[in-house]
């Protein structure tokens, strides 16, 4: 077994509750896709997200989703200048009995970000 973990990012049209869960939701759920991870055994997720975004926590928001039993953590960005607006981040660490490397994942206008590591998803 070892412990892995990977990076994505969600760019969200609007700040809302609603867009935020659906962001968190799909974001979460193409991470654990795309690296055949088993829910039970993430250690924990970690939230960065811009500071034009403050309608919903994602933490709370994945909570719905049932992610009660996994530790998560949120945390604001500073604001830099030409930073994407409207971005939320996680850094999601797991166990694995796979030895594929991870593979992240970048969303929507995040995907901007790591133009060498995007490529297009659902």
């Amino acid at each position: 077994m070892s412990v892995k973990a990977v990076r994505g990012a969600v760019q969200l049209e609007q700040d809302t509750a609603p867009a935020m869960a659906d962001a968190v939701q799909r974001l979460v759920s193409s991470l654990v896709k795309s690296n055949k991870a088993d829910p039970d055994r993430i250690i924990s997720l970690i939230f960065s997200q811009t500071t034009d975004l403050c309608s919903e926590n994602p933490a709370r928001a994945l909570r719905r989703f049932g992610y009660s039993q996994v530790p998560l953590f949120c945390t604001s960005e500073p604001t830099y200048p030409d930073s994407l607006p409207k971005t939320l981040r996680v850094l999601m660490t797991f166990e694995t009995d796979g030895d594929e490397p991870v593979s992240p994942v970048y969303l929507d206008g995040a995907r901007r970000l790591r133009p060498d590591l995007s490529e297009e998803r659902g």
